[in-house]
């Protein structure tokens, strides 16, 4: 029998956890003394309020999502031997997906069975952040664990995430093992790239666009493209690598354009790219009174929306965005744009990226909508953990 404390559901709150979903509000959990005085990220039994075990959950009492369940056998132990076999079935998975290129999302938090936990490997480098009270408690079997399955040359936890602070955590950087020298190579689509899991953004790549990129490259032979939110310049290098004429990455960041620089001399393609650093509605607007007009032009942002209370103007950013960005593509040509806000779902993506259009004056088809690749699997019963959302389109 399990020896973790107990957490008693409220009468009536258990059926979404009895039909596979992993979470339950502090709101749905009968909130004893005892149980409030339980450590943030504690190993817990979740209960049904009739006393039937829901199965082994990491528990916080201060945070909205209160307990994260690992498993539901409530006799199970979060131990490293559980974390052990959960990342020998991620790594499994993604040798099938990515076979002889180790370089990709290892662990997807709730998807992979392990919540809170992202795990990114470059090779011989792995980059973990853990997300929330539960994880962090964890972290030296997981870090056990990690050596054991995949054997890295050096971990960083890169645990500066804005969700650590509703879990009550400390923000940090630091490498816990071997070194990871500044910027590092990776491969994604046959290219190289350089990223920097340090001190560039999340764990300094993006692979959830993987297959939009190779998408997208797929139509750049002869291409004039316009890469915006270029970052480290997925997108746009990609292009010039599958043959495109003439790429303009446009970014507000200087580090991640001279990492898209590099990974463009890497490539062999720097002459056909060219950086500019500057916001990029602004420069949307600049180009349209030059009278630029592009083959492909692609619009990655970061999150528009970050809380609940940005919903409605963040959302119609997207509807701006997608308004300056259209009158630049060519007729015929390609619009790629993409969401990664995760309280944006793709209804209402959709919808502002129609408005931006017809405030733009241009007709377009949706050849593709698309979400992250398969790297990033999404929990079947959280829908809402499908964050990111693109839409391909030719405009006419």
């Amino acid at each position: 029998m399990s020896k973790y404390p107990s957490v008693l559901m409220r009468a009536g709150e258990d059926r979404r956890l009895r039909q596979g979903h992993p979470w339950a509000f502090s709101n749905e959990i009968l909130m004893e003394p005892a149980t409030k005085a339980l450590p943030p990220g504690s190993p817990v039994v979740l209960r049904a309020a009739g006393g039937d075990a829901l199965g082994v959950a990491t528990f916080n009492p201060h945070s909205l999502i209160a307990a994260r369940l690992v498993c539901s056998n409530g006799d199970a132990r979060l131990d490293r031997s559980l974390i052990e076999d959960r990342l020998a079935t991620a790594l499994q998975l993604r040798t099938r997906l990515y076979a002889g290129v180790p370089h990709y999302r290892l662990v997807h938090a709730e998807a992979d069975g392990l919540p809170g936990l992202i795990v990114d490997r470059y090779g011989d480098v792995c980059v973990v952040q853990a997300n929330t009270a539960g994880v962090d408690r964890l972290t030296d079997d997981i870090l056990a664990a990690l050596d054991a399955v995949v054997a890295p040359s050096a971990v960083l936890l890169k645990n500066d995430s804005p969700a650590r602070k509703l879990e009550g955590l400390q923000l940090e950087t630091r490498i816990v093992k071997g070194e990871v020298p500044g910027p590092i190579d990776l491969i994604e689509n046959g290219a190289r790239f350089v990223c920097d899991p340090a001190g560039g953004q999340k764990t300094g790549w993006f692979f959830d666009q993987r297959d939009n990129r190779a998408m997208v490259a797929g139509f750049a032979e002869g291409a004039r493209v316009l890469d915006t939110y270029a970052y480290a310049g997925g997108f746009g290098v990609l292009a010039a690598v599958n043959g495109a004429a003439e790429v303009h990455l446009v970014d507000r960041s200087q580090p991640a354009l001279d990492l898209a620089r590099q990974s463009a001399e890497l490539n062999g393609v720097a002459a056909r790219c060219h950086v500019t650093r500057t916001e990029i509605f602004d420069e949307l607007a600049r180009l349209d009174k030059l009278r630029e007009r592009f083959d492909i032009v692609i619009c990655d942002p970061p999150a528009f929306v970050k809380s609940r209370k940005d919903l409605k103007p963040g959302a119609q950013g997207y509807r701006k965005m997608t308004r300056l960005a259209a009158p630049l593509v060519v007729k015929s040509g390609l619009l790629f744009v993409a969401s990664c806000s995760h309280l944006v779902d793709p209804p209402l993506f959709a919808e502002q990226v129609k408005r931006g259009l017809h405030d733009a004056g241009r007709d377009a088809r949706v050849l593709r909508a698309t979400g992250a690749g398969m790297d990033h699997p999404v929990h079947p019963s959280l829908p809402e953990t499908a964050y990111l959302k693109g839409l391909l389109l030719a405009l006419d």
